[in-house]
């Protein structure tokens, strides 16, 4: 039951059922990033972010919180800063933080059914990689303006 319930949430990535669009962004993933040089990320604009996460919440795969994550930024703010605006300057988003722990919650209803869609997954991403998602998306929305 386990294999199918993990079948059933997390396909194989098989190219061989791209779409054309699945086959271009696949494309445009490999190719390298020429645009100038980005803003760098400010200590205040990552700790402001940092700050918008509810440290109650269940921590990701790597079992970091949101407060441990503050705690750390606030004991090496140079650290933290240097390290997001790496990620900024190579286009990069590291592999660790993509990665999740999927919890599945059984529906409201459904308990006797016996197969996988009687659950709903909730991924529990790393809190490091949601504050660099964050800092790019409001990067992005404050960016936007002067673009059009």
């Amino acid at each position: 039951m386990t294999r199918h319930v993990l079948d059933y949430f997390v396909p194989e990535d098989d190219e061989t059922n791209d779409t054309v669009a699945h086959k271009r962004i696949r494309q445009l993933v490999e190719e390298p990033i020429d645009t100038e040089d980005d803003k760098a990320f400010s200590r205040e604009e990552i700790k402001s972010v940092i700050k918008q996460f509810d440290p109650k919440k269940a921590p990701g795969e790597d079992g970091l919180t949101s407060e441990i994550i503050l705690q750390v930024f606030r004991s090496y703010p140079s650290f933290l800063t240097a390290a997001y605006n790496k990620c900024l300057k190579d286009g990069c988003f590291p592999k660790q933080w993509k990665r999740s722990s999927i919890i599945p919650i059984i529906k409201p209803g459904k308990e006797d059914k016996v197969d996988a869609s009687k659950y709903r997954p909730i991924s529990l991403l790393n809190v490091a990689g949601k504050v660099l998602d964050k800092l790019m998306i409001e990067f992005y929305i404050t960016c936007i303006p002067m673009l059009v």
